[in-house]
């Protein structure tokens, strides 16, 4: 897959998880799993990089005697998930086209 493609699709990935409620690193990689394996190291790149670009917020609250980082999505981030539905249903065209074309050379 092409690399700026899937970067986009997991940044989206990342604000689903945490479009409902607030919610921490070890957390994300658990709701993501039964979609997509997600390393620490690559959800931690993801959740700096949507931080620079306003998309979520970090708060740090103590949590069994250590702090943790909690993430909340913004206004900015839930606009970058509606603008992925509507492009979603543009790839979604390409690729019925894509299928049409090779079904017809079969």
């Amino acid at each position: 897959m092409d690399a700026q493609l899937k970067r986009g699709l997991l940044d989206v990935c990342v604000l689903a998880a945490i479009k409902s409620e607030d919610s921490y690193g070890y957390r994300i990689i658990k709701d993501m799993k039964p979609y997509i394996e997600l390393s620490e190291s690559t959800l931690y790149t993801i959740l700096k990089r949507l931080e620079t670009a306003d998309m979520l917020t970090v708060r740090t609250a103590e949590h069994d005697g250590r702090l943790r980082k909690y993430y909340r999505i913004t206004d900015v981030g839930k606009k970058r998930i509606e603008d992925f539905k509507d492009e979603w249903k543009e790839i979604l065209s390409i690729y019925q086209f894509v299928i049409k074309e090779d079904d017809t050379l079969g």
